[in-house]
């Protein structure tokens, strides 16, 4: 099935959350890892600490184990709602914030 998600990210931690989606980490994760990276990349920023994106999963429980070993450590507040195809949504994309952000920390 193909989920519409919102959630909320927790600031503190995006440092950790784009090392992991970056650092082939979450990528190599089975059976998901790619697809949480490919959602990841469809995120977009929709309000103040919000991101939205379509997400295909087969658990019976709607991203059970996405949010078990990725999502509930960086994420809050997850809503999903079933849809019929993968939508794009109105904002700034989640990871070019995330790259911009982790541009300007000091080493």
């Amino acid at each position: 099935m193909i989920y519409s998600v919102k959630a909320r990210y927790i600031e503190k931690k995006m440092g950790e959350f784009y090392q992991k989606l970056t650092d082939g980490t979450i990528q190599n994760q089975k059976p998901d890892g790619q697809e949480i990276i490919n959602s990841m990349k469809r995120a977009k920023i929709t309000e103040p600490n919000v991101i939205q994106w379509s997400e295909m999963c087969f658990c019976s429980t709607p991203l059970k184990h996405e949010r078990e070993t990725v999502y509930s450590n960086f994420l809050t507040d997850m809503e999903t709602k079933v849809i019929d195809d993968y939508v794009e949504y109105e904002g700034e994309f989640f990871m070019d914030v995330l790259a911009k952000q982790n541009k300007e920390q000091p080493v």
